[in-house]
């Protein structure tokens, strides 16, 4: 069983294969964190650890609680599970109303709970799911606030064989007045000390999810958004590790948002060397109107504990979200390498270009062509056209499916770039509908990339887009869909919400995007769907559970992208991480590298190519057929397999990312050089997670290696001259 229970001492404990989490009550009132961390089996002394160290309250500490023993308890120095706001818990809640008279002050107490195999999906919401029931156990804890009639009923989900925990909350209002939530965070999780660094994934345009580590301090330490999406600015992820972790050795506690929209992620020290973690809804700018007999689901939270180092929590992550986050079909299928226009034509195309680069990509085993924006309205640069889903017949004579024809013909795949979350002040969409964009009235509509967004808290919004974008690829044998997102909100409003209810906005239009992916992901479950925000400017799980790839920067620089993808790896697996080969000098940053180095850098990702064929060199095209050739081979160890990340980019000259299959039996270790150095030293690269006492065979050279020299030993790189890279394939004998 996964979920073990004290009914005597109302303690609850989460019990996967290597990790464990308890929760109890004081005077069965409210809930208290008591553990989380490595596998503890169950014993008779868990109730010790009911609040023993944290009965006295230190001074100017409010006391609104008596133990049955006679102790004076405070909350304010308590590891409380749910917290509330209006209590002497003065630290940062995890909810938070108001409520008819004014007041805000909140007091819930336990009510019973209940456990069962498998896990329900959340009503609007994008979560993590079972194939089968007896993979996972959920619990229910329902907590009442008497005076007003609402519930909250915290849901917990153990992942056993993914040793991943996933939290939420629902929000019920059975009382007989209508509520307005002010906060409503997915988790707070009381640790009992702050010797922490926290890892986070923070950047901008062209260099997102740059790993970042710092020290926990007295204090507030967060990151957020509210730009209307998850942002390239910071992820909603981020992980607490101890100050010895590294990749292999100490703990890590890492937190990631199943959420697509504004959210907060941080942790706050107390005065006493307390830290109290904390993930969810940004309360910035947030409030919802909950009606009596309505609920609020808020978003869920995945938590995965390791003690074996930043790696093992990373590869819990991938493991997860391989398996039971993606839900499309893809996500078990290897996908076919690709080529796209953007950088080879950007607006400036006609019909026979495209055709043109299909042709010379198809000679380079290339299977999959995607065209890119500007195939509709009048759009010859970014100024218009954006809502107007028709085929621009002066760029394609013959429609959308008279070019997918010539690339079928080919024997290629056919895919379509959309960006239906916008709209061009110049375009048909908008003389019919200006209201239908974010905007206040009488206020300035404010532009970013020539565009506004389409306010999807509307249905009839929502409607318009599943309907146009439907259409399109009804219209034609489209097997692709990159869907971008090229700008953030502002001026924030909706013509259809009322004063009262302009605080849901944020949060409806998620709620929004959400039934429009479902509604266009359900009606095409064989279109391969990968999402896009100005490059990686909304990667989150939310979008994963919808589509399955995501592309992770417009950056394709090789050494950029070593960096960019490392931090992505943090939480996210290399299966959902779009990677493509792009022209020199780069166009982003203008920097030259070796082709067989961009494509060795974008290799383990989604592979693809993003330039003009046409215009490529005799040994550069040599190079593509290799390249599709290897990925096709080896994909599966790549977006399959675990990862190992060797050696990361900000530590030295040297990166190295070891890849291990399903069966164990091939391994991959991608070598990479960030700089030329001369004279170089030789640099040890030493393996990972191998079996022990086993034989592994170079495939490049035939040399026999054991596990322990690879591991214990290492295999000596030299950098020369160059940017350098290498890829070392060992197959176990």
């Amino acid at each position: 069983m996964a979920i073990i229970i004290d009914e005597k001492n109302k303690l609850f404990h989460l019990q996967s294969e290597k990790t464990s989490y308890i929760l109890g009550f004081l005077k069965e009132d409210f809930p208290v964190h008591l553990y989380w961390g490595n596998r503890l089996e169950a014993t008779p002394d868990f109730n010790q650890l009911l609040i023993v160290p944290y009965r006295w309250p230190r001074s100017f500490s409010a006391v609104d609680a008596i133990t049955d023993e006679g102790d004076r308890v405070s909350r304010d120095n308590l590891p409380i599970e749910f917290s509330t706001f209006g209590n002497s818990d003065l630290r940062m809640p995890c909810f938070h109303a108001r409520y008819k008279d004014g007041s805000t002050v909140s007091r819930f107490s336990y009510k019973g709970h209940k456990v069962y195999n498998g896990k329900k999906p959340l009503e609007g919401l994008p979560a993590t799911y079972v194939e089968d029931d007896s993979e996972a156990q959920s619990l229910e804890i329902t907590l009442t606030d008497d005076l007003t009639g609402v519930s909250i009923i915290l849901q917990y989900t153990v992942f056993e064989k993914y040793n991943a925990i996933t939290r939420s909350y629902r929000c019920e209002n059975n009382g007989n007045d209508r509520i307005t939530i002010e906060r409503a965070l997915s988790a707070t999780l009381d640790f009992k000390k702050c010797d922490f660094d926290m890892i986070q994934a923070s950047g901008a345009w062209g260099r997102e999810r740059y790993a970042q580590r710092a020290p926990l301090m007295k204090g507030d330490m967060n990151v957020w958004s509210a730009r209307g999406a998850s942002s390239g600015v910071h992820n909603p992820f981020f992980a607490l590790v101890s100050k010895d972790a590294t990749e292999t050795n100490g703990s890590a506690y890492g937190f990631n948002l199943v959420y697509s929209g504004n959210f907060i992620a941080g942790a706050t020290v107390d005065p006493y060397n307390a830290t109290r973690a904390y993930i969810g809804i940004n309360p910035f700018n947030f409030s919802w109107q909950l009606e009596a007999g309505k609920s609020f689901q808020t978003p869920e939270v995945v938590m995965i504990h390791s003690g074996e180092g930043i790696g093992e929590m990373s590869r819990r992550f991938h493991r997860l979200y391989r398996n039971r986050l993606v839900t499309s079909k893809y996500k078990n299928e290897e996908r076919s390498a690709l080529i796209n226009n953007w950088e080879a034509t950007y607006f400036d195309f006609n019909e026979d270009k495209i055709v043109s680069i299909a042709q010379k990509a198809q000679k380079g085993g290339i299977k999959l062509f995607v065209l890119d924006d500007g195939w509709f309205g009048k759009r010859d640069d970014d100024t218009s056209s954006l809502g107007d889903w028709f085929v621009d017949k002066a760029k394609l004579p013959n429609g959308i499916d008279g070019l997918c024809n010539k690339i079928n013909a080919l024997g290629m795949k056919f895919g379509l770039w959309f960006e239906p979350e916008m709209i061009s002040p110049v375009s048909k969409l908008y003389e019919a509908h200006p209201d239908w964009c974010i905007h206040v009235k009488d206020r300035e509509r404010t532009l970013s990339r020539n565009q506004l967004t389409l306010d999807l808290s509307r249905d009839d919004v929502c409607d318009y887009i599943i309907e146009s974008v439907n259409a399109v690829l009804d219209s034609a044998n489209i097997e692709y869909v990159k869907w971008d997102m090229n700008r953030n909100m502002s001026n924030v409003g909706s013509a259809l919400l009322d004063s009262e209810h302009q605080g849901e906005f944020y949060h409806r239009y998620i709620l929004g995007l959400y039934k429009v992916l479902g509604a266009i992901t359900s009606a095409h479950p064989n279109v391969l769907f990968e999402s896009c925000s100005g490059g990686g400017g909304r990667f989150d799980p939310g979008m994963l559970y919808y589509m399955p790839q995501t592309w992770t920067s417009d950056n394709t620089d090789a050494l950029a992208r070593l960096s960019i993808q490392h931090g992505t790896s943090l939480c996210y697996p290399y299966c959902t991480m779009g990677a493509h080969v792009s022209v020199v000098p780069n166009h982003q940053v203008q920097r030259v590298t070796p082709f067989s180095m961009r494509g060795n850098v974008a290799m383990p990702g989604q592979f693809g190519y993003e330039l003009d064929v046409t215009k490529l060199n005799e040994e550069d095209f040599s190079q593509i057929r290799e390249q599709v050739g290897f990925y096709e081979k080896y994909g599966s160890v790549f977006h399959r397999g675990d990862l190992f990340r060797l050696k990361n980019p900000e530590d030295g000259n040297i990166t190295a990312l070891e890849f291990i299959s399903e069966d164990k039996n091939t391994v991959i270790v991608m070598l990479y050089s960030m700089q030329g150095l001369a004279n170089s030293p030789v640099e040890y690269i030493n393996l990972q997670g191998l079996e022990k006492g086993a034989v592994y065979k170079k495939t490049q050279n035939g040399e026999m290696w054991s596990a322990d020299t690879l591991m214990n030993v290492g295999i000596p790189f030299l950098t020369d001259f160059d940017y350098k890279n290498k890829v070392w394939i060992f197959e176990k004998q």
